[in-house]
């Protein structure tokens, strides 16, 4: 178990990449080039898999490889939401500039939420080990609803956040710039872009319900569970930029991210009576993952008009 002192290395650079991505790449409102998202993409990732290297010299080489593992499946988890947040924007038609300031409250919050639930699950997950069996069997339905789901739809009006703030915040009709609110001959009013941040907000909540006991059935440590789950949402905002013209070629995605979920809530199911090495998940999850980019770029080779 990590002493504050890593707590506070781990801290520092995960602040020091976040102050980078809003002071630096953000420094205004626009949208970020391919180049620009692809170096800060790789500086993120390239981070990410050193810290790697200082997890091996914490905890040594078994923890190196559980923060390997829950990386990759947190990698994988976060790259299938883009799916889901290109929808939104599509939905609420969200300028093209606003889509930094969004995506940047999104990681914000999904950084609070999740530690808030890796807290929760270590202390809950510990005293109740019959849980592990319970969230097995979620995953495994949330498998299942990856393979069926053909069309995912938004619906903001269904959302109860959504609805609250109608109800309660007086809204305006247009986006003005990036702005959450303007000011009026009513006075002060929100934009759409505040219920776009809620839908966002939301939709962390339920990755997360995902997530977070994916990962748990990889390590029981709650500083590995954290610093992946943070390492791999902090570089979504410029892998957004990256992705989101190409995301509909990778066809073959959401079905390997469903195969991982399907095998990760088997493992939380049999962990009980079966242990499966480390080692053993990690090239599961690698094979489903390069194997799915590969289907899906073959397919578009063979049918660009796919």
């Amino acid at each position: 178990m990590p002493h504050s002192s890593e707590w506070l290395i781990f801290g520092g650079v995960a602040l020091a990449l976040l102050a980078a991505d809003l002071f630096i790449m953000n420094r205004k409102a626009h949208v970020l080039s391919i180049r620009e998202a692809s170096i800060w993409s790789a500086i993120v990732v390239s981070t990410a898999l050193a810290f790697g290297g200082f997890v091996y010299y914490l905890s040594g080489p078994t923890s190196a490889l559980e923060y390997y593992t829950g990386y990759l499946v947190e990698l994988s988890l976060s790259v299938d939401n883009l799916f889901v947040f290109i929808l939104i924007f599509s939905y609420f038609a969200v300028p093209a500039e606003a889509h930094s300031k969004v995506l940047n409250w999104g990681i914000f919050g999904a950084a609070i939420m999740r530690g808030i639930m890796v807290v929760a699950g270590s202390l809950v997950l510990n005293r109740f080990e019959w849980l592990f069996v319970v969230l097995g069997v979620v995953l495994l339905f949330t498998a299942v609803k990856m393979f069926r789901a053909e069309d995912e739809r938004i619906e903001p009006e269904k959302n109860p956040l959504v609805r609250l703030a109608r109800r309660l915040i007086p809204m305006s009709g247009a986006y003005e710039d990036t702005k959450f609110f303007v000011k009026t001959h009513r006075g002060w009013v929100a934009t759409p872009l505040l219920l776009v941040v809620l839908v966002i907000e939301w939709t962390d909540v339920v990755f997360a319900i995902d997530s977070i006991p994916a990962i748990f059935a990889i390590t029981r440590d709650p500083f590995i569970v954290y610093s992946s789950n943070i390492f791999a949402i902090l570089g979504l905002r410029a892998m957004f930029f990256v992705l989101a013209d190409a995301m509909g070629r990778f066809v073959y995605l959401k079905p390997g991210v469903g195969v991982i979920l399907g095998f990760v809530g088997i493992k939380m199911i049999l962990s009980q009576w079966v242990h499966l090495p480390v080692s053993l998940s990690l090239g599961v999850i690698l094979t489903v993952l390069i194997g799915s980019v590969v289907m899906s770029l073959w397919r578009l080779r063979n049918n660009p008009a796919v």
